[in-house]
């Protein structure tokens, strides 16, 4: 599940994005209320960071548009207006969180899970061959066993078995795996896929990872 962050502060925007990525999620940064609203209409974002102080007006006014154009998607305010009418009129705007600057990564982590699993609902375990993955918690085990994958190949994981046995495009793992603002090669997603086979056959998962040259990925249960 995919995170926009608006924020001006460039360097406040790396660091977030940063500790995200290190936490496992993709997260893509855009500097104004317009290209807020432009990546919305692009893509199905789960959370949304929202700071109030952006270039062309308060990021809360987007808040009410955001609703109508994703419903369900969850907002936490990022900001340094940390007065308390100023915090109570956010949440009245419709945010689900508020976080003042400045912050600990560490809480901020942890206010991301908990909207991602609000997002997420009781969305049911995906089973494939002995691989099981819950999109709630984002835990992978193999026959019951907890089992640890790095960032980028959870993600990828993530994307494959959400469509099981079914052909999952280059360009729509790209844009899931990664920001929009990452000059990726073609090259990075062949090894990441890779990677993440070695590391399924390591575990036992009794699962394939199928190419078809220049279309995409598709993952489904081995073959006895």
């Amino acid at each position: 599940m995919r995170i926009l962050l608006v924020e001006d502060e460039l360097e406040v925007a790396r660091s977030i994005s940063r500790e995200l990525a290190r936490a496992g999620f993709v997260a893509d940064h855009v500097a104004s209320i317009d290209e807020a609203r432009r990546a919305l209409k692009a893509l199905p974002y789960a959370l949304v960071m929202l700071d109030r102080r952006l270039p062309d007006g308060d990021g809360l006014s987007l808040a009410p548009e955001m609703r109508r154009m994703r419903p369900g998607v969850q907002v936490l305010i990022l900001t340094a207006c940390n007065k308390t009418d100023e915090i109570v009129a956010g949440l009245d705007a419709g945010a689900d969180d508020y976080l003042t600057k400045p912050f600990d990564f560490d809480e901020l982590l942890a206010r991301t899970r908990v909207a991602m699993r609000r997002h997420g609902g009781s969305l049911p375990a995906i089973v494939v061959g002995d691989l099981s993955f819950d999109p709630r918690l984002r835990d992978v085990s193999v026959r019951g066993k907890s089992v640890v994958l790095h960032g980028r190949e959870l993600k990828l994981l993530e994307v494959l078995m959400r469509h099981a046995d079914r052909m999952v495009s280059r360009q729509t793992l790209l844009e899931e795996i990664y920001g929009f603002d990452e000059d990726i090669q073609p090259s990075v997603l062949n090894l990441l896929v890779l990677r993440l086979r070695r590391r399924l056959e390591e575990f036992g998962a009794s699962v394939t990872i199928h190419a078809a040259r220049g279309v995409g990925y598709m993952i489904r249960a081995s073959r006895p």
